[in-house]
């Protein structure tokens, strides 16, 4: 297949079909355009959506989101997940300020060196923003490229990744590369799907080899399977006489990296012996164990309350803090399980 072909039959699915009234293709700056990738990372469009609006309003630019503590950043993330995420748009906004005259550069090499920024986000800033030619090759690009072209092993493989990069970087025209990288990354999240894909109107039909050889479901190939290992924990919410809560702020770094969170112990008789000293009203199970689930792991948590008789100090006085429900659903950066449960609890605290 020809790169005109191919590049000009998708452009002409995106003119008539293609989304063009989402919020981050309404002035594309590259800080815009970046927020919006990072954002998209492993999430879907109507999930970021709401999540994008209230960061934009906090945050409309580079300087603001650098100046910004890196608890308010978080808070903003509470609920979209992968946090890291969030803790690299905020050290790679600094960094811009420090390195590149408070710009996110135009060049490759120097967005890369951000972190957070790979080389398919790059490719997405330099031609959603700065209007470059770019290949790009996220997930919804490799199962169009992978179907349509033949590439049948899992993207994870070494070889099959640089076959679709060879793929991606042949068929990207030279010019409209913004709008052809905006299809190719539209057509696969609403057309290619990874389930249910619209073959029976397909501007590819009779090209896609996935179609043609009856291996839509097979390709790409799946990653190999693992068994993901199950964590059991116990999490203590300590509540005092003023109705505040007991909360700690984990290390920058692990999934939870930076967000406050309920002192966490392996189980319930490690939790008592830790806070054997309080002076505590009642101890009391919240229920049954709820389950979180990773991509690496399961995490099965059982919450447990503690009713202080006294108002308390800081318990950890560098990680720890004592905040009222709703002042802490409003201002801290938690993780989504947490945030449940300090709602579940705020009027009973």
């Amino acid at each position: 297949m020809s790169t005109l072909t191919f590049s000009s039959q998708l452009l002409g699915w995106w003119d008539q079909c293609g989304r063009k009234d989402l919020p981050w293709q309404s002035n594309p700056t590259p800080y815009r355009v970046w927020i919006s990738e990072i954002m998209l990372q492993q999430t879907q469009v109507k999930t970021v959506i709401p999540y994008y609006a209230r960061f934009m309003d906090r945050f409309p630019d580079l300087q603001t989101l650098a100046s910004a503590p890196l608890d308010d950043v978080l808070h903003h993330w509470t609920g979209l997940g992968y946090y890291a995420r969030a803790r690299n748009i905020h050290k790679a906004a600094n960094m811009c300020l420090a390195n590149f005259s408070g710009e996110l550069p135009d060049n490759s090499e120097a967005l890369v060196s951000l972190p957070g920024i790979g080389r398919s986000t790059a490719a997405a800033i330099l031609s959603l923003a700065y209007q470059q030619r770019a290949a790009i090759l996220d997930g919804n690009v490799k199962r169009v490229l992978a179907r349509v072209f033949g590439v049948t092993d899992w993207p994870g493989q070494s070889q099959a990744l640089e076959t679709l990069w060879q793929i991606s970087e042949a068929q990207t025209p030279t010019g409209r590369c913004d709008d052809y990288n905006q299809a190719m990354m539209d057509f696969g999240a609403t057309h290619c799907t990874g389930s249910k894909p619209l073959c029976h109107d397909c501007p590819f039909s009779k090209q896609c080899f996935a179609l043609t050889t009856d291996q839509v479901a097979a390709i790409p190939g799946k990653k190999p399977k693992k068994t993901v290992p199950t964590l059991a924990v116990c999490m203590a919410i300590l509540a005092d006489p003023n109705h505040r809560i007991y909360l700690e702020q984990r290390p920058n770094h692990g999934i939870w990296g930076g967000l406050f969170c309920f002192p966490e112990f392996s189980d319930t008789d490690a939790l008592a012996q830790h806070f054997s000293q309080l002076p505590q009203a009642a101890v009391q199970e919240l229920g049954q164990p709820f389950t979180h689930k990773f991509t690496h792991r399961t995490l099965v948590v059982q919450p447990v309350f503690l009713h202080i008789d006294a108002e308390m100090p800081t318990i950890d006085a560098e990680m720890g803090c004592w905040i009222k429900p709703d002042k802490a659903l409003h201002t801290l950066g938690l993780p989504a399980p947490i945030k449940r449960l300090i709602e579940t609890i705020k009027d009973t605290a």
